[in-house]
């Protein structure tokens, strides 16, 4: 330990920090690249191939051309995965827009009481949450 000062350790741990940062940004960078719907293929393996064989420039430029509309699109690919999510609890749960309304594709008491049944039988929902269920939908 003696050829290797604590000035040193903080030093490679800088450096190894750094190197983690730019795998981080170069994989954010890229998958920005082919996520984006705007640009043509074209434009998606120009970006990548000036990522890939020049990265640091390629990176650099690619951050002042199209970084402002980064955020954009990771806002919109997450509001559409929680969309999708949301569509998915709705139709798992069976209160989906088809389900919805009081229409003719309304889900009948019987069947409700039925799901209760089952939630209950899973050990999803206790006896005493299956009772408040069912006098509520009773009512």
């Amino acid at each position: 330990m003696d050829n290797y000062p604590l000035l040193n350790i903080f030093w490679t741990m800088l450096e190894l920090f750094l190197w983690i940062l730019w795998f981080f940004l170069l994989f954010k960078i890229i998958t920005d690249i082919f996520r984006s719907q705007d640009m043509g293929g074209g434009a998606k393996a120009g970006w990548t191939v000036l990522v890939i064989l020049l990265p640091f420039l390629g990176v650099l430029v690619y951050l002042i051309v199209r970084g402002g509309s980064m955020h954009e699109r990771d806002v919109a690919q997450a509001k559409q995965a929680d969309a999708a999510f949301q569509d998915y609890i709705r139709r798992a749960a069976g209160t989906g827009p088809a389900e919805e309304g009081g229409g003719a594709a309304a889900k009948s008491h019987v069947d409700d009481l039925h799901r209760l049944a089952d939630l209950k039988n899973s050990g999803a929902i206790t006896e005493e949450e299956y009772q408040r269920a069912k006098d509520k939908l009773l009512a």
